[in-house]
């Protein structure tokens, strides 16, 4: 368009500034793209090709302009481009028809049928076909995934989020994740390669005006996805936001009671208004007032450009420069193009909104796996058999939990200090003394949730951390002072940790925990669905279900954690009863407050602060008038005072 004056020079210079400024938008994309590619990695290929050929279908789409463009000109007189007329020539020569116009026009027709009616039933196959199989397929293998993270992640997790918390940072990653690839791959993609192919015609037609094109275009879309970069840190902060609404409000479901037994509903809901407030505000004040602005620029500058275009090939076709066609053709795509603008800046914000939750997704998919983690192997796959004797020896053992202190430094408390303590086999072992005196921490090491800084847990004489974590824990059963209880049926609980277990060794468990006393009033036995943590069934239910839970899996060692310290008297003593039965048949841990519940024990060990204080019978601790004589005689008054 030599009306322009636009020199070589001037030519080169452009297209360099614009393509450099290409680079750092595609650079921008990219940085956004790297979690969305390396989650749908395990489909490379058929991602490639996928995308591939919806972006070569959306490049076809523009022959129809191209081929009305030529139209015109034959309808009009004047010439065509050489393209055309070598195609229309070559047909002539294989059909022996002349080249003229009605040939010309057939072609031309021809062309635009095969874009347009053969393409419909083949597009959908080959694009949008894919794009979601692909998208189905990475969400069920990123679930898998998701459960493997679940059961290999440290306890220390679970005690820092709870499980709405967790379950809504899942949720919205894997939706986002599986909802965002079509729309990328499927539409986002290909209309980026149409634009290129739109800026290919109009080079051919005029090369200034193509480069001014380019120019305005890439400006367009690279401050475009600035913005977006920049109101996307806002959505990082509301989805921390949304993170904690949701975990408090499942904090709510699950401890309802206790807020309705202290009347606090007025202070939840005030709580939970002034977070939804402080939602509402960064999502309407802030993200959407930003994404507002940004759309109220793009269509003011995209308007501006296409009025620009029309004036620039108005004067081209005036001065002869262009021929009608080509004015209509490059007028007709330059303001596709400039369309596209629109849909690829609602993507890319899409895009910007979901880009959040995917990044909190992939923070919790590369949170490390805990020391305690179990091997996930395959259920055909056979896990490393043990027995053992029960013998369990504590040995030089010296643990301390770190803790982060006010100046970012280690802070380390002791919870164990050089404990000895042997467990023959069948033996039972009571573990007693105050609050925070180890108790539990020693089952947690000799359960692997641990590891010790010194010493070692022995069972058998070996080191357990040389075992498979499984296929050791398999030989252990733990009752805790809460039950952990499936909604399902009382049977499945009863068989969780053994699934092989026949109906008799079902009774016969039953009535050594004492289950079989409640059973006949359930509805319907041992198939009556427990609810969801157990809430048909009672305190004293629940535990005795625990007992013969572990009792089913028939362990080398069962340990008590806090058994009976939350039931009443009654539902004490037949969990007392229930133990009696057990005493002897394997190696037993009891950890207790009440001492009620340690009198049978062969072995008492009293500690305090983390380092054995005492070890004796039930007699012999009471006649050396320590630490366990002062909490015998503690409790004896407060239960003659009740």
């Amino acid at each position: 368009m030599k009306g322009l004056g636009l020199a070589p020079v001037v030519k080169d210079g452009l297209l360099k500034g614009a393509f450099q400024f290409l680079l750092q938008v595609c650079e921008i994309i990219m940085a956004n793209f790297q979690d969305v590619i390396r989650y749908y990695k395990n489909y490379q290929a058929i991602a490639i090709f996928s995308i591939v050929s919806s972006s070569l279908f959306e490049i076809i789409d523009l022959a129809v302009p191209y081929a009305i463009g030529q139209i015109l000109n034959i309808l009009s007189g004047q010439p065509i481009d050489r393209l055309s007329q070598g195609l229309i020539n070559a047909l002539a020569g294989v059909t022996n028809l002349p080249a003229n116009q009605t040939l010309s026009l057939a072609v031309l027709l021809s062309l635009i049928f095969l874009v347009t009616v053969m393409r419909a039933p083949i597009q959908p196959w080959l694009g949008v076909w894919f794009h979601w199989d692909i998208a189905f397929r990475t969400r069920r293998d990123h679930s898998n995934q998701v459960l493997e993270k679940l059961l290999t992640l440290p306890l220390e997790f679970y005690d820092e989020n709870n499980p709405g918390r967790i379950a809504g940072r899942i949720a919205r990653g894997l939706s986002n994740h599986t909802w965002t690839y079509p729309e990328i791959a499927g539409q986002l993609i290909p209309k980026l390669f149409r634009v290129v192919g739109i800026f290919c015609i109009i080079w051919l037609i005029d090369w200034p005006i193509a480069a001014l094109f380019l120019i305005s275009f890439i400006v367009i879309l690279g401050y475009s996805l600035r913005d977006l970069q920049r109101l996307n840190k806002k959505e990082q902060v509301l989805d921390r936001y949304m993170e904690n609404t949701e975990s408090r409000t499942s904090e709510i479901i699950s401890n309802i009671k206790t807020v309705k037994a202290f009347a606090t509903e007025t202070v939840e809901l005030a709580r939970q208004r002034q977070r939804l407030q402080r939602e509402f505000t960064i999502l309407d004040h802030i993200i959407h007032k930003g994404y507002v602005n940004l759309m109220t620029w793009q269509e003011l500058v995209i308007q501006t450009c296409v009025f620009g275009v029309l004036g620039l090939t108005l004067m081209a076709a005036l001065q002869g420069q262009i021929s009608l066609g080509h004015f209509v053709t490059t007028l007709t795509v330059s303001s596709m193009a400039y369309a596209e603008l629109e849909p690829i800046s609602n993507l890319a914000e899409i895009f910007a909104r979901r880009y959040a939750p995917m990044l909190r997704f992939h923070e919790f998919i590369q949170q490390p796996s805990g020391i305690d983690a179990a091997s996930l192997v395959k259920e055909s796959e056979p896990v490393k058999a043990y027995k053992f004797t029960g013998k369990v020896h504590f040995k030089n053992l010296t643990f301390s939990y770190e803790r982060v202190g006010e100046a970012s430094s280690p802070e380390i408390r002791p919870v164990l200090k050089d404990i000895n303590l042997l467990i023959e086999p069948r033996q039972t072992l009571a573990l007693v003394g105050r609050s925070g005196s180890g108790k539990s921490t020693l089952v947690k090491l000799l359960f692997r949730y641990f590891e010790p800084q010194q010493g070692a847990v022995l069972i058998d004489g070996e080191d357990i951390r040389r075992l498979d974590i499984t296929g050791y824990r398999r030989r252990l059963a733990i009752v805790h002072q809460e039950v952990d209880v499936f909604n399902g049926t009382l049977l499945d609980n009863l068989t969780y940790g053994n699934p092989n277990t026949t109906p008799d060794q079902v009774e016969a468990a039953c009535r050594i925990a004492r289950v079989d006393e409640f059973v006949p009033l359930l509805p319907k036995g041992y198939y009556t669905v427990v609810g969801e943590r157990g809430v048909r069934l009672s305190g004293g239910q629940r535990q005795r279900l625990g007992i013969a839970r572990a009792l089913l899996v028939n362990p080398d060692i069962l340990v008590f954690d806090e058994a009976t310290s939350s039931l009443d008297y009654e539902s004490e003593r037949s969990i007392q009863l229930a133990m009696r039965n057990i005493l002897g048949t394997c190696t037993t841990i009891i950890i207790a407050h009440r001492l009620s519940t340690v009198r049978e024990a062969d072995k008492i060990v009293v500690l305090d602060q983390g380092q054995i204080l005492e070890v004796g019978n039930h007699e012999e601790l009471l006649s050396k008038a320590g630490l366990y004589h002062r909490l015998h005689a503690l409790q004896e008054t407060g239960e003659l005072l009740g």
